[in-house]
């Protein structure tokens, strides 16, 4: 799996690590109140502890951690970007956008 960030992507959540010490960056697939595992959602979680089922991803900023286990609803190319005007992350692929509006959540 390829993680990438656009530059708008980095340049903000540079800001907002630099006032969240020690967190990494996790690729939630959150299933939380969505019926069923195939109807999550993408959200940028910044927490203080990995789970066992976290795999690091090296990408061209800083390491995310992606569930193992949820590895199989994500294609391998990703890319996170960021649109300062409306103030959300976006998650997309070659062959699809993810989620146009993705939060970033500190844990």
């Amino acid at each position: 799996m390829n993680i990438s960030f656009t530059n708008a992507a980095k340049a903000k959540l540079k800001e907002i690590l630099e006032m969240n010490e020690n967190r990494y960056i996790k690729l939630k697939y959150d299933t939380d109140g969505c019926g069923c595992v195939m109807s999550g959602v993408t959200v940028l979680w910044l927490v203080k502890d990995l789970d066992e089922d976290d795999m690091k991803i090296d990408t061209n900023f800083v390491p995310v951690y992606v569930e193992r286990s949820k590895l199989v609803f994500l294609d391998d190319e990703l890319q996170i970007d960021y649109h300062g005007q409306r103030q959300i992350f976006m998650l997309k692929s070659p062959m699809q956008i993810y989620n146009p509006r993705m939060s970033c959540i500190v844990k």
